[in-house]
């Protein structure tokens, strides 16, 4: 005779259900650990110092396994560990890469724009209010950046806490001007925080025709 089926078994499954809930928990906590800790991370910006392009409160979502393959380039939108020169806490920031190890920066041509290894580097980018544009960068100066650290500058220049600011507070000092690239947390790729203004934080062209430092 064929077996029924019994009141017992849906109990036991659902017995097994709630003895199995707890583990399943744990591993979802885990891999989402182990995700922002390795992988992705969102942030959120706390100043105007990337305006226009990030404002105040907005999200990005930021890639932390991008730059264990390779290395930040120009252009780039990275969140990094301050120097204790530029924040005794520690604070995470977030700015632009305008030049990397090797590379000279000067200000600057007739226009008033960065040079990077001898090319003038339009920043459309910079931040606008009623017609009027941020210097890219004020007063002159010539700096080589020190192999395996990066020159990183804020898009609303006139309120930025960066390798400009801290060259000129150090009194033209450019390892504290400047951040390591193993401070570097990772890049952010993408604004997502708020949803009308969600766009994908892509190099901008104007970065493509910059010669190597060699």
């Amino acid at each position: 005779m064929d077996e029924q089926p019994t009141e017992e078994q849906p109990q036991q499954r659902r017995g097994s259900f709630w003895r199995e809930l707890p583990i399943l928990l744990g591993v979802a906590i885990v891999v989402a650990i182990l995700v922002r800790a390795f992988v992705l991370q969102t942030f959120y910006i706390p100043s105007g110092s990337m305006q226009n392009t990030l404002d105040l409160y907005d999200r990005v979502l930021v890639n932390k396994l991008v730059y264990h393959v390779r290395d930040p380039a120009r252009g780039e939108i990275v969140v990094f560990r301050a120097p204790t020169q530029w924040s005794p806490s520690g604070d995470d920031f977030i700015k632009r890469v305008i030049a990397v190890g090797g590379d000279e920066v000067v200000c600057c041509d007739d226009q008033q724009r960065l040079i990077i290894n001898g090319h003038s580097l339009d920043e459309p980018y910079l931040y606008s209010r009623d017609g009027v544009t941020d210097a890219a960068a004020i007063p002159e100066f010539s700096v080589v950046v020190p192999e395996g650290r990066l020159w990183l500058l804020g898009d609303h220049r006139s309120s930025s806490g960066d390798s400009m600011d801290h060259y000129q507070r150090s009194g033209g000092d450019a390892m504290v001007a400047t951040v390591s690239e193993d401070a570097v947390v990772g890049r952010a790729f993408v604004l997502f925080w708020p949803f009308d203004r969600a766009e994908w934080l892509s190099v901008p062209d104007t970065f493509e025709p910059v010669p190597g430092s060699g």
